[in-house]
């Protein structure tokens, strides 16, 4: 009886400081960069340091902490939603109908057997990798080996209205259908599994980004990014220093959210909840 009651305490105690832990926590502005002379469309990230696609200059360039340009790839045709492996940057060129990869300052066309036609975002993931196929209103997908292709134009599940990018996790294939104003989740033999948002009032849901716990998306024209989780529950709305929001990353612990119009990068940092009495 002595061991039992002493089993009873310690599941006690433990589920205690297990609740204790779980506190909620919500994003909050940290800080605000302007980047001088950059319009920014997709944001990546290798070996902790930010890259930016500058659309409207043709080019993608690399920041410091303060903004300013390190580094710069020029002679691109209106870069989009960039992504990469970890050492090669995958550069959906919208302007040229194709996607450039970019390697030790070296250059190359990912090899395709299929015509693209403005393809607006990339997503890699281990060997995997997926093309937001704008105007052909699909996305292709590669698991290493083969491609497929899926989706055609419209708005039933599994239809598409301009998709803008796109991401890969362990099982699922997350797309930005943007013109839809939702997001769509499918698995990797391009069957729909769930639709997101579709519910908020979006206007132009042009970027993706899928953490190990929330899904957040730009609404372009309503100047926010929405937060969900993986059911597609409504966690947060951000709107404080963001205007026209296009992409955004987790480096670091700090949320990254890069906004095209005034050309700013806005930095969010997870922060309790702190209830009022």
């Amino acid at each position: 009886m002595k061991y039992l009651y002493i089993l009873v305490v310690a599941t006690i105690l433990f589920s205690s400081c297990k609740q204790k832990q779980e506190v909620p926590k919500e994003w909050e502005l940290l800080n605000i960069v302007q980047l001088e002379g950059v319009n920014p469309i997709g944001i990546a990230e290798i070996d902790g340091n930010l890259w930016l696609s500058d659309g409207d200059h043709n080019r993608l360039v690399q920041i410091d902490s303060k903004g300013e340009i390190i580094k710069a790839i020029d002679s691109l045709e209106r870069p989009m939603h960039i992504a990469t492996d970890g050492s090669s940057l995958f550069i959906p060129q919208y302007g040229r109908d194709n996607v450039a990869v970019y390697k030790n300052g070296i250059m190359e066309e990912l090899f395709l057997k299929d015509s693209l036609d403005a393809p607006a975002g990339v997503g890699v993931f281990r060997g995997e990798k997926a093309i937001a196929d704008f105007y052909n209103n699909r996305i292709l997908y590669n698991n290493g080996k083969n491609w497929i292709s899926f989706g055609e134009e419209g708005k039933k599940q599994g239809e598409f209205y301009y998709p803008t990018d796109v991401q890969i996790t362990d099982s699922l294939i997350w797309v930005a259908d943007a013109y839809n104003n939702r997001i769509q989740v499918f698995d990797k033999q391009g069957s729909f599994v769930k639709m997101i948002g579709d519910d908020q009032k979006m206007n132009a849901a042009t970027g993706i980004y899928v953490s190990d716990n929330e899904v957040f998306i730009t609404d372009f024209e309503n100047d926010r990014v929405l937060i969900f989780d993986k059911d597609g529950n409504l966690k947060q709305t951000l709107k404080d220093e963001i205007e026209k929001p296009t992409d955004m990353i987790i480096m670091n612990n700090t949320l990254y959210i890069i906004n095209y119009r005034n050309g700013k990068l806005s930095s969010y940092t997870l922060n309790p909840v702190v209830k009022e009495s």
